[in-house]
């Protein structure tokens, strides 16, 4: 019976090191949950951004035991296990939430460009132009039927060779990390948004050439359903090529978030 005891005892210290492992795992993708991409949308339900998070806490808690640091109760040591998993899992989140930020960027700029950026305009959490919706949700697609969800487990793993467990991450290492990812984002987008910028510098330097050559004809009128219908028509050659593009850049940060990107 004492031998069952003391079994029971062990048995009870090894879950109780287990669970307290995965807590710090938790706290970590708990915070990334809050900025991923299409899990973290503001259109899922809180409970079930909680139920995903507990599942990937599940799927990657294991891999990380034994790489762990012991996880200690105590107020200090435990406010600072919070911080600083929840500073790496929003960094890591920000990061990846700049990829949909660039399908936003790109359709805004496009629907700007073309002049139908106050046409059909979204109506959700955050509503944006028709094109920036439809080149977001497309890519979110993109994002899940090429198994995010795994890629996604894999980078919570790598993540603790970037941001190790329980340590402040350099503030200026951090800062500049964010500005390069920030800056490829926006390059993306406009490389992404150029054909559309094309088109309305070539738009209207022909509207203006025709409105030079016959003053009395009303070019405003006339050019409107051009610019809308080429707008629309360059959206549909388009897109099968944009979406490829980012879908390259964000597998390539999800394999090495780490880099700082040129």
């Amino acid at each position: 019976m004492l031998a069952l005891f003391d079994q029971l005892a062990a048995l009870a210290d090894d879950l109780a090191a287990g669970l307290a492992g995965s807590l710090a795992v938790f706290i970590r993708v708990g915070a990334m949950m809050a900025l991923l991409p299409g899990f973290g949308e503001q259109t899922v339900p809180v409970r079930i951004r909680l139920g995903l998070a507990l599942a990937f806490t599940a799927i990657t808690a294991p891999a990380l035991a034994p790489d762990l640091p012991p996880v200690s109760f105590a107020p200090g040591p435990l406010l600072v296990l919070i911080v600083t998993e929840s500073a790496a899992g929003l960094a890591l989140g920000a990061v990846l939430r700049l990829m949909v930020i660039v399908l936003q960027t790109a359709g805004t700029m496009a629907a700007q460009a073309t002049s139908l950026s106050q046409f059909f305009g979204g109506a959700g959490a955050d509503p944006q132009p028709a094109m920036a919706q439809l080149l977001v949700m497309s890519g979110l697609a993109l994002a899940m039927m090429a198994g995010l969800h795994v890629r996604l487990a894999e980078l919570i793993v790598h993540s603790y060779t970037l941001f190790p467990p329980g340590r402040a991450p350099d503030a200026t290492s951090l800062a500049d990390w964010g500005v390069a990812h920030a800056a490829r984002a926006f390059r993306l987008a406009f490389s992404l948004a150029m054909p559309f910028v094309i088109l309305s510098l070539l738009y209207y330097v022909a509207l203006g050439a025709i409105n030079k050559a016959m003053p009395q004809l009303m070019v405003a009128f006339v050019g409107a359903p051009a610019i809308t219908f080429g707008g629309l028509a360059l959206l549909l050659l388009t897109a099968p090529l944009m979406l490829p593009l980012w879908q390259e850049a964000f597998h390539t940060l999800l394999a090495d978030p780490g880099a700082t990107p040129r």
